[in-house]
């Protein structure tokens, strides 16, 4: 059965390169069909190896170099061996004494994760299923760290273009919708300062407690990078948790140009981050750093007596003491195996290469006179449209580009128009696609 399953994988990591961007022929009427009970009596491993494959065809190929939209990682083929050995040793590592070792490997990744961002020795991260359980405990901790158990009149402050994400965690988190106060942004779409510190003078008049700003570090949009220092110096002068949202750009600290465009990010005071998005993991794979490791274990930790006692030792944690998680799987391996295999060298030159790209493709795109290109790249993300087209013009011109299936882009509302979007950051997108998408691009815009 090994052998079986490691021949289709293989196969198809081989065939992302000639595969298309999109296939949605016959998608809808193949998952109707695969609407089905499981038999009584098993069936042949190769067969359910091409259910499975006819399914993994249709839709996005989120896995191949033609993905540039929304922020894709690429699923890199040493974490999938990764989870193998995982799941097939099924160790449990939410709690350190049952698998010491194996935590300890785990532990050290997101040591390396905390040293990246310059925070102390006190600090504590934890690996999560994605930015969105990242940022619900980054502001249960915030929460709960400010405010207390009395947090109704607590006040969040957001810009316009942050992570619906944020909004979503206050909310599980028990603060009422009002207490999401969104603060304007400037030309480049970044935070404005000044407007904050005027909202959080002028809610406290009115009785909230402000408690917690949250900056971009890369915004889903246009990858805008809020001004992370004058956010950081705000927040220490108001007295608010700072979180920055670096799901997708933060790992591009790892680059001189991205260490230097997300200057401030070690102020905060937790951050947000997606080893699926800038490291080229498969999706599931998000983590979350905290300055004070006490304060996200405070806002965490519940005792219980069928649970072995806690772990003495502040360098092998229980991780169940950090997360809303008790049982997990071990997310662990997933990133130390690929750090340890290609090492950091290698990350760091994938990271520079996405930015080298990003630039090739606005430098490209402002030389065509049928397209708006209003905001140069911060990190791989570029946003265009059709020079004073309307919105209609905006969709046709990405299903033509879409239409292809050698690229695959998305398009996202910014002021009240579309955009397009290039987004470059899985490790299989090279310069010969992005090349070919920027022919493609200059195509349809001409013909539209």
């Amino acid at each position: 059965m090994g052998d079986a399953v490691l021949e289709y994988v293989t196969g198809f990591v081989d065939e992302r390169y000639r595969a298309p961007s999109a296939d949605y022929d016959g998608a809808f009427e193949l998952a109707r069909s695969l609407q089905e009970t499981p038999p009584q009596e098993g069936r042949d491993l190769k067969e359910l190896l091409d259910v499975i494959d006819r399914a993994a065809r249709k839709g996005f190929d989120t896995a191949g170099p033609g993905f540039v939209a929304y922020i894709p990682g690429g699923g890199l083929y040493a974490a999938a061996l990764a989870d193998l050995i995982a799941c097939v040793t099924n160790r449990y590592t939410a709690i350190a004494a049952p698998a010491p070792a194996l935590v300890q490997l785990e532990a050290n990744v997101l040591r390396w994760f905390c040293d990246l961002f310059g925070f102390p020795k006190t600090s504590q991260g934890i690996l999560t299923p994605g930015g969105s359980m990242a940022n619900f405990s980054a502001v249960v901790t915030a929460r709960a760290a400010k405010l207390g158990e009395r947090f109704l009149d607590g006040a969040v402050y957001v810009s316009e273009h942050v992570h619906h994400s944020i909004t979503k965690s206050a909310a599980i988190a028990g603060l009422p919708r009002a207490a999401i106060r969104t603060v304007a942004t400037d030309q480049r779409l970044r935070m404005d300062v000044s407007a904050l510190q005027d909202m959080v003078a002028e809610d406290r008049r009115a009785g909230l407690r402000p408690f917690m700003v949250v900056g971009s570090a890369g915004t889903v949009n246009t990858g805008a990078i809020d001004p992370l220092e004058d956010i950081a110096a705000a927040a220490r002068k108001e007295g608010l948790w700072f979180h920055v949202d670096a799901a997708y750009g933060g790992f591009f600290q790892l680059t001189e140009r991205g260490h230097q465009r997300l200057r401030g990010i070690e102020e905060a005071d937790s951050i947000t981050l997606d080893p699926h998005k800038g490291m080229f993991l498969p999706y599931g794979t998000g983590s979350l750093i905290v300055r004070d490791g006490e304060a996200l274990r405070e806002a965490h930790q519940v005792h219980a007596h069928y649970l072995p006692d806690s772990s003495p030792n502040p360098d092998l944690p229980d991780f169940a003491d950090y997360s809303p998680e008790l049982t997990r799987d071990f997310r662990g391996l997933r990133v130390w195996l690929p750090l340890h295999l290609h090492g950091i060298k290698t990350f760091r030159e994938a990271l520079d290469e996405k930015l080298d790209l990003a630039r090739l493709v606005y430098d490209s795109l402002v030389d065509i006179p049928e397209l708006e290109v209003p905001w140069g790249p911060e990190l791989s993300i570029v946003a265009f449209r059709p020079r004073g087209a309307n919105e209609e013009d905006a969709a046709r011109l990405l299903d033509s580009i879409n239409a292809s299936r050698r690229v695959w882009l998305s398009s996202a509302e910014v002021r009240g128009k579309t955009y397009l979007r290039v987004c470059i950051v899985s490790h299989r997108t090279r310069r010969d696609r992005i090349e070919e998408c920027i022919e493609i691009v200059a195509k349809a815009a001409a013909e539209l």
